[in-house]
């Protein structure tokens, strides 16, 4: 038998838009890259394959003792609480000399945070410009903590600029982009940035475009985390950290 350490499983969302699964692929590609060491495999909650049950079962089928399954996700919700949860107790079932650890979601890491003051700064925008303010752009949750949470993330965001800011959500929840671009305005921005807190771009960062340019053709759209180089690191802290709290290592045949 040798022992490796465990395969590190990374769980997208999916998406009907082939950007979006671009934009993953690419940065399990830098995952890979930066841990050469690691077998990073990538899987699909939906409308995208490889499938979670497709990549776990591969995983079994080549005799892995163990693997950290890391959701790409930013946020606790149902994806992250029930559905991949199911999937994995399902998958467990099947194969029940397979341990499946569900490691945390990728959530409002400090790292994160700083990748989209990346891509707004690819904008053009001046962190010490006032002028210049910024919506921070989310899904939304019918859950009012969850949604508070995103609205806490402005202050790591705007942390060391002078940028005003607001929040809105794409579904669920308000404020909209629309109220979110008139408080800024309110405030003084003359020039207003829309940051999505999103991986990848998609429909709804798509949705949101359209609507923040019909309520005011001036805003710019700043592009989403994509495959920055703090997403893998963030993933790869998830995927330690599981392996620590269970000191896991995977045996297959030699």
């Amino acid at each position: 038998m040798v022992t490796v350490p465990p395969p590190l499983v990374a769980v997208a969302h999916g998406s009907r838009d082939p950007r979006s699964a671009r934009v993953v692929a690419a940065a399990v590609t830098a995952m890979r890259m930066q841990r050469p060491d690691l077998d990073v495999r990538l899987a699909f909650l939906d409308l995208n394959a490889p499938s979670v049950d497709r990549v776990v079962d591969t995983v079994a089928a080549e005799g892995h003792s163990s693997a950290i399954v890391v959701p790409l996700l930013l946020g606790s919700a149902f994806h992250a609480r029930v559905d991949l949860p199911g999937i994995l107790a399902a998958a467990r079932t099947r194969h029940p000399r397979l341990e499946l650890v569900q490691a945390d979601v990728l959530g409002g890491d400090r790292l994160l945070l700083d990748a989209l003051r990346d891509r707004i700064a690819d904008t053009g925008a001046a962190a010490d410009d006032p002028e210049t303010g910024v919506v921070l752009a989310a899904v939304g949750s019918s859950n009012a903590d969850a949604n508070r949470r995103v609205h806490r993330l402005t202050t790591v965001l705007g942390a060391g600029t002078r940028w005003p800011m607001s929040v809105c959500f794409a579904t669920a929840a308000r404020p909209s982009v629309e109220q979110a671009i008139s408080s800024l305005r309110v405030q003084g921005a003359r020039r207003v940035v829309i940051a999505p807190w999103f991986l990848a771009p998609g429909l709804l960062t798509d949705r949101l475009g359209a609507a923040a340019l019909a309520a005011d053709p001036g805003v710019v759209f700043a592009d989403p985390i994509g495959a920055h180089p703090n997403l893998a690191a963030v993933a790869l802290a998830r995927y330690d950290t599981a392996v620590r709290a269970g000191s896991y290592r995977t045996r297959i045949p030699a």
